[in-house]
C-alpha cells in the first residue's frame, strides 16, 4: 500500500470563499500563537511544550474566542500537529549538523491550506460525463462546494486538504492505494541533467529544456513593472500583484506538467534510472563577496552578474523536481533510482575510464588514447559514466 495525492479544482461562491478565507485567517493565527507559546514556553522552563498539552487547551480557546467554535476541531488540531512536525524537522536537521531553520511565524501569503485529518468531509453527487464531470464536497461547518473532477479517484481516502492558490481554490485528496508495478525491466539509463538539453540519456537521446520561465520572462517584467508603479496598500497595486502571481503560477504549472511527463515516460521504459548526487542549493548560490583589501567598504568583482544568469536557467530547469518525481514515480511502479557521486563524470572517458580534462565549453569529448579514441558528446559522454558508477553501485548491493 502507498499513499497518492489527487488534486481537483474547487468553485465556492463568493460567500463560500469568505468562509474559506475565514478560515485560512484563523489557523494561521491559531500556528502563529502555538508558536509564540513555545517559544515563551521554553525561555522560561528550558523545555519543550509537546503537541498534546497544546491541544488540549483547544477547549478553553474555543470558550474564550467564540470564532474558533466555527471551525471543525479536527482542523485546528491538524494546525497544531503542523506546527509539531515543524519543530521535529528542526531538531532533525540541527541533529544531523544541517542548517537547522528554526520555525518562522507566517504571514498572511505564506499560510495556504488547512486539512481534515480523519473526517469532516465526504464526496458525492456526482454530475456530467467525460471530462466534465462535477461532484460536491461537503465540509463540516463550512458546506456544500462543487468539485470539478478531471480523473477518478482510487483507494481508500485518508485526508482533505484544502488550498488556495493566488484566486483558485483546490482541494487534495490523500489516498490509500494497492501498488500496481510495472512488469521486469532489465534496461538501465544514465541521465545527465544540463541546461543546453535539459536531459541526456546513457541511449544518446536527449530531452530539451522547455525553458519555461525564460519564456514567459518578457510578460513576467511587463506585470512586475505594472505593479510596481501602483500606489502600495491600492486596491490596483492588489490587482497587479494577483495578475503577477497567476503569470507565475501558470509557467509553475508548465514545469511541473513537463516534469511529469518526462518522470513517467523514464520509469516506464527503464527498470534502472540513474543520476547524480547534485547539490542543487550549492550550485544556485550567490558567489561570496571579495573585499577590496586596497580601499575600505570596496569590493572587487566577483562574477556574481554572470552566476546570476546561470543560476537562473538552474532554477528554471527544475532538476530536483524532476528527480523527486522520478523517485516517487519509480517507487510505485517497482523501479529503482540511484543517485552516484557527481565528481569528474564529464572528465571521465566512458570508454576506457580515463581522465580526459576539458573545460566547460568544450561540448565534444575525444579520447586522446589509441586503444579508446572515443568520439562523442560530452554530456553523452557524462550520462554512460554515470549508467557504469550505477550499475556498480546496483552490483554491490546485489552481492551483499
Amino acid at each position: 500500500m502507498s499513499r497518492k495525492a489527487f488534486q481537483y479544482r474547487l468553485y465556492p461562491t463568493k460567500q463560500q470563499e469568505q468562509h474559506l478565507l475565514f478560515v485560512l485567517r484563523r489557523c494561521r493565527e491559531l500556528y502563529n500563537t502555538a508558536l509564540e507559546q513555545r517559544r515563551a514556553f521554553y525561555q522560561m522552563r528550558r523545555k519543550s511544550l509537546s503537541y498534546s498539552a497544546q491541544a488540549a487547551e483547544l477547549a478553553e480557546i474555543k470558550a474564550a474566542y467564540p470564532a474558533y467554535q466555527d471551525i471543525y476541531s479536527q482542523v485546528l488540531q491538524d494546525v497544531l500537529r503542523r506546527l509539531d512536525k515543524a519543530f521535529a524537522a528542526f531538531f532533525r536537521r540541527f541533529k544531523h549538523g544541517e542548517k537547522p531553520g528554526f520555525p518562522r511565524f507566517q504571514g498572511q501569503g505564506r499560510y495556504d491550506s488547512f486539512t481534515y485529518p480523519q473526517s469532516g468531509f465526504a464526496l458525492a453527487s456526482w454530475q456530467g460525463t467525460g471530462k466534465e464531470r462535477y461532484a460536491t464536497l461537503s465540509l463540516s461547518k463550512i458546506g456544500d462546494l462543487k468539485v470539478r473532477l478531471h480523473r477518478p479517484m482510487i483507494g481508500q481516502v485518508k485526508t482533505c486538504t484544502i488550498k488556495r492558490d493566488v484566486n483558485h481554490w483546490y482541494v487534495t485528496f490523500s489516498c490509500e492505494v494497492e501498488e500496481e508495478p510495472l512488469p521486469p525491466c532489465e534496461e538501465a539509463v544514465g541521465i545527465d541533467l544540463g541546461l543546453l538539453h535539459f536531459a541526456t540519456l546513457s541511449t544518446g537521446e536527449t530531452i530539451e529544456n522547455p525553458r519555461h520561465y525564460r519564456t514567459g520572462l518578457k510578460r513576467l517584467k511587463l506585470l512586475q513593472q505594472a505593479k510596481d508603479r501602483k500606489k502600495r496598500g491600492s486596491r490596483r497595486r492588489k490587482r497587479a500583484a494577483i495578475a503577477l502571481a497567476k503569470a507565475h503560477r501558470k509557467v509553475r504549472n508548465q514545469r511541473k506538467d513537463f516534469h511529469h511527463k518526462a518522470a513517467r515516460s523514464l520509469v516506464n521504459r527503464f527498470g534502472l534510472i540513474v543520476f547524480e548526487a547534485l547539490n542543487i542549493l550549492t550550485m544556485s548560490k550567490a558567489p561570496a563577496p571579495k573585499p577590496d583589501p586596497d580601499k575600505e567598504g570596496a569590493y572587487l568583482p566577483n562574477g556574481a552578474s554572470a552566476k546570476a544568469g546561470l543560476t537562473t536557467s538552474i532554477l528554471d530547469a527544475g532538476w530536483g523536481q524532476f528527480q523527486q518525481f522520478c523517485v516517487a514515480k519509480a517507487a510505485s511502479a517497482g523501479r529503482r533510482v540511484l543517485f552516484v557521486d557527481p565528481s569528474n563524470t564529464s572528465q571521465l572517458c566512458s570508454g576506457c575510464g580515463r581522465l580526459v580534462p576539458k573545460d566547460l565549453d568544450v561540448r565534444w569529448h575525444s579520447c586522446p588514447y589509441p586503444d579508446c579514441g572515443a568520439e562523442l558528446d560530452r554530456d553523452h559522454n557524462s550520462a554512460r559514466t554515470i549508467l557504469f558508477r550505477g550499475q556498480e553501485v546496483a552490483h554491490r548491493a546485489t552481492a551483499l
